[in-house]
């Protein structure tokens, strides 16, 4: 298929099983580079070098990469970083040395924020904080050991003024039992209840109903993720996978306080 087509040809990249822990704190996101002047004529070059490994390519996102000389390319949900004259490729999420953190360009977080807000708030499981301050959006599977460890931090979470908001991303992929599962709790009268059972190993009751989770697995898939949990912030920063509970707020608060300065 064609939007696979690039990520063969590259041959690095894979669904994982399960989402590992998070990396330390010192490589938690960066401030978010300033949008940088568009370049219509880097793009297109980068357009066309692009094609030179599938003819038929067409990047879901190109923009300014948050260093300079190259250009962002979102494509099937993954993120290379081309050079402006479309020689070099990279695929590395690049490091701020002088911030001691990972580093997101304003036009990558701008794209992230455009495809959840495809996902409806009515179609997600959502934990609300009683006295939220955040809001994490976070891609689930039911039987994957850190979104169940995750699902037992909530009442924490909470506590933390962090409001849960679950999307569906059954890691085996569409049509297996994971998947059906996964139908079954989203169709659930008390979805959150039955997705806490789940997430417990307990039987799943079957049910089907109109249904978000293969919407959302797609949008998933688009957003580049690749393992559960997958959590972003508001501002389309994807935290990682698990994260305990303070180190989760405190990669918040950065983000908020890097939003402040701007």
């Amino acid at each position: 298929m064609l939007r696979f087509a690039l990520v063969a040809a590259l041959g690095a990249f894979s669904l994982t099983a399960c989402a590992q822990p998070a990396a330390p704190a010192a490589s938690s996101p960066a401030p978010a580079a300033r949008p940088a002047a568009a370049n219509p004529a880097a793009d297109q070059t980068v357009r066309a070098a692009l094609k030179q490994l599938d003819p038929n390519f067409n990047p879901d996102y190109i923009g300014a990469a948050p260093f300079a000389g190259f250009r962002e390319v979102v494509v099937s949900g993954q993120v290379l970083y081309v050079s402006d004259d479309g020689r070099y490729l990279m695929q590395s999420q690049p490091y701020d040395i002088r911030a001691k953190a990972l580093v997101n360009s304003e036009g990558l977080l701008g794209y992230r924020r455009g495809l959840l807000a495809k996902a409806n708030h009515g179609d997600r499981i959502v934990f609300a904080a009683p006295n939220a301050k955040y809001t994490i959006s976070v891609f689930t599977d039911i039987e994957c050991g850190y979104c169940r460890k995750l699902h037992q931090d909530i009442p924490e979470l909470n506590r933390n003024g962090i409001t849960v908001e679950y999307l569906a991303f059954p890691r085996m992929g569409l049509g297996s039992k994971d998947y059906t599962d996964m139908i079954s709790v989203w169709c659930a009268s008390d979805r959150r209840q039955a997705l806490t059972a789940a997430k417990q190993g307990k039987p799943v009751a079957a049910k089907n109903c109109t249904n978000p989770v293969a919407m959302q697995y797609t949008l998933g898939q688009q957003l580049g993720v690749n393992g559960t949990p997958a959590i972003f912030a508001d501002d389309g920063t994807q935290l990682g996978g698990y994260l305990p509970p303070a180190q989760l707020r405190a990669a918040l608060e950065k983000r908020g306080a890097a939003a402040a300065a701007r």
